[in-house]
Parts: structure tokens; C-alpha cells; sequence
């Protein structure tokens, strides 16, 4: 996958190019990053920095595949808590209004330290040049370019690169009412949960949409229900949150780039008994969505057919190792043992 990337760093000359090979990240050079720190660390509360900043312009460069806008100069930045990706596609009109938002939200509301990354996954109109400039103008906000189309795809590069602790994303036209954000995040921080949801379906929520994609969405999560016997009411809500180390796990497991790739990723976490934790949620129909309902669904039944299959040959179990979740009756055991 070509990528194009200017990646946060130290002082003005803090761009580098450079090749990654997932999971991990390989910078050329450790002088440009500053002090790393891995992902698995004990959560922290940093202080939040400035909002909105008219800063000096980013030096860029050219190189074919690869560039990264965003990020702002000066000391070396602490990790954040949070990494909110916003996969883009053809979305330049709303992009910069959608992130002055989302940014206003997040420097007075939320209480973790933060940093937005916008995916621009294969856009054929500005919606790069538009991702650039915002990178440019705002705080801790950076931007990515994928030739390739696909909102899995965008999620796959940006979580799989970010040194957050936790990588959580939302569609850009912000239908997800941001007051869920901190009830998404806040059991993974504290380690209660592995994964976080929202949910449209959920006792609680809100919904304003059409009868068209409300009874699609709802036979497609009763079909899950039915064929893997899902506890999460909404699979496809493009809310969800993952702690940065069971990302690292999951993601070379999971096939799809597209839209299934939400389903994907939960029925893996099922399988292999991880929590998932699911926050009801407001939640308006954008009427300029990019979502192709029928087209969507079609390919959501046939991942979830390729998904049968490999559970029941038995290759659905992944070697989760330090995230593995403890069953009661370990605890249990343990318990008696003291």
C-alpha cells in the first residue's frame, strides 16, 4: 500500500521518509522522533497543550508514496492517550468544519491528552490538499494519504503506526454525538475493557435515520446475532475505540479493507474472548453520506460467510498472549491459591 505521510517530530526539521512494515513503525532515523515510548505503557493523564494555532508553516517535501502532514513544532510531544482517526473519501467541503469541531470538543471537554489523525483513503477530489492545510493550522492534528480506497485500509495504517495507547476513530461528518466519547474511551483506560463500541441499536440511544438503513442495519446485526451469537447490538457504527495493544494483535488477523472491517474486528474479539464494551449513543443520518447501502450489505454478508467458515474450520483462534482476558474461573483459582 503507498502511503504518504510528514510524521510528528522534533523542531522544524522533524519530517522524515521512510518505509513501515506492520505492526511497528520503522523510522530512518530515531534523531527525528524523540523519546519513543510503547504503546502497552501504563496510561497517563498529560496536561492538555494549546488549541487552534496560526504556528510557521511545515517544511515538506517530495517523495513519491510517502509524505505526512501535521503535528506541531517545538519540544518533543509525550504520546498521547488517545489517538481519534478520521477516515476521509471525497469529503474536502466538511473536513475543515468537521475537525475545528471535533478539536474545539476535545481541548475543552475530554480529559485525556489527544491528537487527531485524518486518513485520506484514495479521494479523486481535494481532499488531501484540504487534510494538509488543516494539519497545518491546528494543534496536534495530523494527516496521512493512502492511494488505496477503503476505510478498513485507512484504520489498518493509521492505528497500526500510532504510538497512542489507545486508537479509537469516528466517521468525519461527526453523526456520533461527541458526549460518547469520553463513556467509549474511559473503560479502556482504566483496562476494563479491550474493545469500545457505540451503538445506534443499544437500549438508550438516539437515532435519526432513514426506514431504508434502519432496517438493513437491523437485520445485518440480527443475522451476526443469529450466525455467531454476537452480545453487541451494532457492528457497523463507525464509533469504536481499541486499546493500541489488542489493535497490534488483531489487525494482521483481520482480511477485509472495507466496510466489513468493523465485523471483522469484533467477531475476532468475541471469538477469542477479549470484552467489548458497548455505549449507547446519539446519533444522526448525514444526508450526504458515501455509504453505498446495498453495495455495503452485500459485501458485509460475504465477510461474514468467510467469517463462518474459518470459525468453523478452526482457524479463528489467535495467540493473544499478554492481552489475553482471564475467565472467571481463573480468577477464581488464583483467588484460592493466595
Amino acid at each position: 500500500m503507498l502511503v504518504s505521510r510528514l510524521r510528528e517530530g522534533v523542531g522544524r526539521e522533524a519530517f522524515f521518509s521512510a518505509s513501515y512494515s506492520f505492526p511497528t513503525p520503522a523510522p530512518t532515523s530515531a534523531a527525528n522522533l524523540g523519546v519513543m515510548t510503547e504503546t502497552s505503557a501504563p496510561l497517563h493523564w498529560p496536561e492538555h497543550e494549546g488549541p487552534e494555532h496560526e504556528g510557521p508553516e511545515h517544511e515538506g517535501f517530495g517523495h513519491e508514496g510517502f509524505e505526512r502532514e501535521g503535528f506541531e513544532h517545538g519540544e518533543p510531544v509525550r504520546p498521547p492517550v488517545v489517538d481519534v482517526v478520521l477516515p476521509v473519501y471525497n469529503e474536502s467541503a466538511v473536513l475543515r468544519a468537521s475537525v475545528r469541531r471535533l478539536h474545539a470538543y476535545l481541548t475543552s471537554s475530554f480529559p485525556f491528552s489527544w491528537r487527531i489523525t485524518i486518513v485520506d483513503n484514495g479521494s479523486a477530489d481535494g481532499t488531501w490538499f484540504e487534510a494538509a492545510a488543516v494539519a497545518r493550522d491546528f494543534a496536534r492534528v495530523g494527516a496521512i494519504h493512502l492511494d488505496e480506497k477503503g476505510r478498513g485500509g485507512a484504520l489498518r495504517e493509521a492505528w497500526s503506526a500510532s504510538d497512542a495507547q489507545i486508537v479509537a476513530y469516528m466517521d468525519v461528518d461527526l453523526s456520533t454525538d461527541l458526549d460518547a466519547l469520553l463513556p467509549l474511551v474511559a473503560p479502556l483506560v482504566s483496562g476494563h475493557s479491550d474493545l469500545a463500541i457505540g451503538s445506534r441499536l443499544a437500549a438508550g440511544a438516539s437515532v435519526a435515520r432513514r426506514p431504508k438503513r434502519e432496517l438493513i442495519s437491523r437485520a445485518y446485526n440480527l443475522m451476526l446475532r443469529v450466525a455467531f451469537a454476537t452480545k453487541v447490538r451494532d457492528a457497523q457504527c463507525g464509533f469504536k475505540a481499541v486499546r493500541a495493544d489488542v489493535a497490534r494483535v488483531l489487525l494482521p488477523q483481520i482480511a477485509d479493507d472495507g466496510w466489513f472491517f468493523d465485523t471483522e474486528l469484533l467477531l475476532l474479539a468475541q471469538h477469542n474472548g477479549l470484552r467489548i464494551h458497548e455505549v449507547p449513543v446519539d446519533w444522526v443520518e448525514d444526508a450526504d453520506s458515501r455509504v453505498r447501502v446495498i453495495r455495503t450489505a452485500l459485501g458485509d454478508l460475504a465477510g461474514s460467510a468467510r467469517m463462518a467458515k474459518r470459525f468453523l474450520s478452526g482457524r479463528g483462534r489467535i495467540e493473544l498472549g499478554a492481552v489475553a482476558r482471564h475467565g472467571v474461573r481463573d480468577l477464581v483459582s488464583q483467588r484460592s491459591a493466595r
